[in-house]
């Protein structure tokens, strides 16, 4: 990427995700540079939300609230699709993915409806509550990356939409401790009463065998949606169902590692290492090749569905 645009979106995606990072490496030159793109702008309203930069406490703090800075976002987001010129880098490049590619205005805007949840501090009392966070954070977020790639019919973009719930539960999972420090909590209230957790003490040690069991109840029902978004490979071009297939099993294993490490799973960040993504770069290549030939199972009834 020689534009100036493209460079901003590359470099967020190397110090913002380096599970998707490896994975987009993988798509065409085009298709690459407008999902970087899309990553650089969700990266950039999530570092607004929270003071940050590119994950990590901003140098330079605002005096402005959260509900100030979110709405500038949705300020600006509707200025992107009325053409208005853009000085923010994320921005200007949101606006050339958005309107290039036809993106429905309400899918980014639900983004921002899921950040909201986290200014406003929701409670999440079941896990229905936790998946409507997830679809907001992440599974609009592959209907839109879906988007680019192609894909219009809704069948393929609820296989979309499943691979970002599946990514937020893993996330979640990963984060629980993280999420906690700063306040932030997105297990269900029912989960954690239930493993007599007082919400209050979701740090503390002596808990850490009960949260380890959450955990992997989490990842364990990330599993069904990990499965339908394979389905959803059929419909992508090759090169895309690679990326995607990989990205799938990145973030697959990460959830696998949570729970192999069980209480000790927050005691360091966990994360795939370079051996890890070679093999899941193999196994992506699988999924792929398998998908133009293997017709999909239909999805299930008994997954969350997303807002018409």
């Amino acid at each position: 990427m020689t534009d100036k645009l493209g460079q901003h979106a590359a470099q967020t995606i190397a110090v913002g995700s380096k599970s998707f990072a490896t994975a987009a490496k993988l798509f065409d030159p085009a298709t690459r540079r407008s999902a970087l793109m899309l990553y650089a702008w969700c990266r950039h309203c999530d570092d607004v939300i929270d003071d940050q930069q590119l994950g990590f406490r901003a140098q330079e703090t605002t005096s402005e609230s959260s509900e100030t800075r979110l709405n500038e976002l949705r300020h600006l987001t509707r200025r992107a699709y009325a053409g208005e010129p853009m000085q923010s880098p994320a921005f200007a490049a949101f606006q050339e993915v958005a309107l290039g590619h036809g993106i429905p205005e309400r899918y980014p805007l639900a983004h921002l409806d899921g950040f909201a949840m986290d200014v406003a501090q929701r409670r999440y009392v079941t896990l229905e509550d936790t998946l409507d966070y997830c679809y907001h954070v992440a599974g609009v977020v592959g209907i839109m990356m879906a988007w680019i790639m192609g894909a219009r019919d809704e069948a393929t973009l609820d296989r979309a939409c499943d691979l970002g719930l599946a990514f937020q539960l893993t996330n979640i999972a990963r984060d629980i401790i993280e999420d906690a420090h700063i306040g932030r909590c997105y297990l269900p209230a029912q989960w954690l009463e239930e493993a007599g957790i007082p919400r209050q003490e979701i740090t503390a040690p002596r808990h850490r065998e009960a949260l380890a069991g959450l955990a992997r109840q989490l990842i364990e029902r990330a599993e069904p949606y990990y499965d339908s978004a394979r389905g959803g490979l059929t419909a992508l071009p090759p090169r895309c169902a690679w990326a995607i297939g990989t990205a799938h099993g990145v973030y697959r294993e990460i959830g696998i590692k949570v729970k192999a490490h069980g209480a000790r799973a927050w005691d360091t960040r966990i994360s795939t290492g370079k051996v890890d993504k070679a093999r899941l770069l193999c196994l992506g290549l699988a999924h792929a090749v398998a998908s133009r030939w293997q017709k999909p199972a239909p999805r299930s009834s008994g997954l969350w569905q997303r807002p018409a």
